[in-house]
């Protein structure tokens, strides 16, 4: 009977003043997805977090072990088909940074201000000394976690190659936040609330990282028209 009632309310059990957030409601879905397809309903849902990098697999994976924890299934089937999602996720990304390639790529910095088809051809340069480590360390990386997958695509990477990284770095990933929600349980929110701090970061840095590039491609451009005259 218990397995048969496990109930959201963990995930969502807002207050009347509170209201309901998105992520309650992402919450909600995901443990509604385990429960009527069991454990691949975890590998569906994290496969979707790779396609659309906004859902949040700090939310995602603890909802899987939390649902571990109430006996839907078990923790190894947890890990399991939620690296086997992210793994999945993964090649659909790879598949288009294949599909766009460097010569595309590179069409389309000369009709981008402010871009050259030599950026491109540095980042592709970059990923064939370092992608290995970029894509392992990549996938413990909130946002690039998803992103990483279109470079490792785009450079060619050895699809055996990229499996297996992709495969190791989710799984660690995976391990800690599905581990989390099994053993914090209806504490589930707290991994949250920490990872959030992590994502923030991730996007201040990137933040930081365009407008600099942006103020040295805008300095350059105007230096050369100065000499020009």
């Amino acid at each position: 009977m218990t397995d048969m009632t496990l109930s959201v309310a963990p995930a969502a059990a807002p207050s009347a003043e509170e209201g309901q957030s998105w992520l309650t409601s992402l919450a909600d879905w995901t443990v509604s997805l385990m429960e009527v397809i069991g454990p691949v309903g975890a590998g569906v849902a994290i496969a979707l977090e790779n396609l659309f990098p906004p859902l949040p697999s700090e939310v995602v994976l603890p909802m899987a072990g939390l649902t571990a924890s109430r006996g839907s299934f078990t923790l190894f089937e947890a890990l399991l088909w939620t690296t086997v999602g992210s793994v999945v996720g993964a090649f659909m990304l790879y598949g288009l940074g294949r599909w766009l390639g460097a010569a595309r790529l590179r069409r389309f910095a000369e009709k981008m201000p402010l871009l050259h088809p030599e950026d491109v051809d540095r980042t592709v340069a970059w990923f064939e000394r370092h992608g290995g480590k970029a894509v392992f360390f990549g996938r413990m990386i909130p946002i690039f976690r998803s992103l990483i997958s279109i470079p490792a695509g785009v450079s060619k990477m050895p699809m055996w190659r990229f499996g297996l990284l992709t495969g190791a770095g989710s799984l660690i990933w995976n391990t800690i936040f599905v581990l989390s929600g099994y053993l914090l349980g209806e504490n589930w929110h707290i991994v949250e609330e920490y990872a959030s701090i992590l994502q923030y970061a991730v996007i201040a840095a990137v933040a930081i990282g365009v407008a600099w590039f942006l103020y040295s491609r805008v300095r350059s451009l105007l230096a050369s028209r100065r000499s020009e005259v």
